[in-house]
C-alpha cells in the first residue's frame, strides 16, 4: 500500500465551507455495529470492563444522592499524575477525549493544522466553532514530517498512534512540531495499546504540548465518558475556563482513578501485548484473501484496502459482522476500510465471510 496514494502531501486551507462535507466528520464506528453483529468497526476492547473495575463502580452507587466532590476531583487529578510522572496541576479531567476536542476552540487558534488521515472530531470541532483549517493530508506510508504544516498554524493536532492509519510516529517528529507561539495537541487516546507506550509523549512538560488521553477503548468505558488532557495549567485553565460544576461525576471519577493505579497500568500493558499478538496473526490471514494491509502498524486496528470497500461493508453488514468506513476520513478516498483487530475466533468468522461473499 506504501506508494498507492502518491507521494506528496496535500495541505488545504478549506476555508470554504461547501467544500467541507460535515455529515462525513461527524460520522464514527459506532453507527456501523448493532446489537449482536460481530464488531470490528468500533475499536472498544471487549464488551464491558474487567470484572474489579465493576466492583469498584457499583460500590459508587450507593453515592450518587450527592455531588462529587473536589477532594474526589483532586484525587482522581492526582492518580492521573503519578500514573504520568507528572504534576496534579498538570492534569485536566475529561468527559470523554471528546469533550477535550470540544474545548480546543477556547484556545482562540487564528489557524489550526489537522494532520489527516486521522480521528475527525477535532477537525469539526474547531470548525463548528469558526476557526480556521489547514487540513494536511499524508499520503502512504502516512510518515509525519514538520515541514508540511504551515508555518503560519498556531495550532497543530493529530493523534499518536493515528486512527485510521495504525501509524505510530516516532516522538521526535512531534516535538518538531513545536514552533514559537504555536500549540500541538497530540491525540493518545490509543497509545495505551502499544506495550511501553515508546513514543508518547504524555510524561513530558511542556508549555506549548497537550496531550490527550481516552479510557474508552482499553477499559471498555464508551458509555461512562472518561478521559483526561496533560499539559501546562496555563493552557489547561483556558481549556477548563466556562465549564460547568461538576463536570464529571462520581463514577467517572472512580474509574479515572482506579485505571491509573500501578496494578490497571499493568494489565493494560497485558492487554496491549496481546493486541500485538493478534494484529500479527490477522495480518496474514487478511493477505492471503487478496485484500491489501496498510504496514507499518501499530495501533489496535488495521486500515485496508480492496476493490470496492462499500459493497464488501455492506455484504459483511448482511452477514452480521460489521466494519468501519475508511472513505470518511479525510485523505481517503473509496476503497478503505478499518478494521478492529480481534482475537482469533472472531477473525476466522470475518474471513470466513469475506471467502463466501468475495471481495
Amino acid at each position: 500500500m506504501g506508494g498507492a496514494l502518491g507521494s506528496e502531501p496535500t495541505v488545504g486551507l478549506g476555508h470554504d465551507e461547501s467544500s467541507v462535507d460535515y455529515s462525513k466528520l461527524r460520522h464514527h464506528g459506532d453507527v456501523e455495529a448493532y446489537a449482536g453483529m460481530v464488531d470490528f468497526a468500533v475499536n472498544v476492547q471487549g464488551g464491558a470492563p474487567p470484572e474489579w473495575l465493576r466492583e469498584r463502580l457499583a460500590g459508587r452507587l450507593g453515592e450518587l444522592g450527592r455531588y462529587p466532590d473536589a477532594g474526589e476531583e483532586r484525587a482522581a487529578r492526582e492518580a492521573v499524575a503519578a500514573r504520568h510522572g507528572r504534576r496534579a496541576e498538570e492534569v485536566l479531567l475529561l468527559a470523554g477525549a471528546a469533550e477535550g476536542f470540544a474545548l480546543l476552540p477556547r484556545l482562540g487558534s487564528k489557524l489550526a493544522a489537522v494532520i489527516h488521515p486521522s480521528f475527525t472530531e477535532p477537525e469539526l470541532a474547531l470548525r463548528e466553532a469558526g476557526v480556521p483549517v489547514a487540513r494536511v493530508v499524508l499520503e502512504a506510508p502516512y510518515a509525519l514530517d514538520s515541514a508540511q504544516v504551515p508555518e503560519a498554524a498556531d495550532l497543530v493536532v493529530l493523534g499518536n498512534p493515528t486512527n485510521p492509519t495504525s501509524v505510530l510516529h516516532p516522538a521526535e517528529s512531534l516535538r518538531a512540531l513545536r514552533r514559537p507561539g504555536r500549540i500541538v495537541v497530540v491525540d493518545e487516546a490509543f497509545a495505551d495499546a502499544v506495550p511501553g507506550e515508546p513514543e508518547s509523549l504524555a510524561g513530558e512538560s511542556s508549555s506549548d504540548v497537550l496531550v490527550l488521553r481516552s479510557l474508552t477503548k482499553t477499559w471498555a468505558l464508551a458509555g461512562l465518558r472518561c478521559g483526561y488532557l496533560l499539559g501546562d495549567p496555563a493552557l489547561l485553565a483556558r481549556l477548563n475556563h466556562g465549564r460547568p460544576h461538576w463536570p464529571l461525576g462520581t463514577l467517572q471519577l472512580e474509574a479515572i482513578a482506579a485505571t491509573s493505579t500501578p496494578a490497571a497500568v499493568a494489565e493494560s500493558q497485558r492487554q496491549a501485548e496481546a493486541i500485538v499478538m493478534n494484529r500479527r496473526a490477522m495480518i496474514p490471514r487478511l493477505r492471503e484473501l487478496g485484500i491489501d494491509v496498510h504496514e507499518p502498524a501499530q495501533g489496535p486496528f488495521l486500515l485496508i484496502r480492496v476493490p470496492d470497500a462499500e459493497l464488501l461493508r455492506k455484504k459483511l453488514a448482511d452477514k452480521g459482522i460489521a466494519v468501519r468506513r475508511g472513505d470518511t476520513f479525510p485523505g481517503l478516498e473509496t476503497g478503505f476500510l478499518r478494521l478492529a483487530v480481534r482475537p482469533a475466533g472472531e477473525v476466522d468468522r470475518l474471513v470466513a465471510a469475506i471467502r463466501e461473499v468475495g471481495l
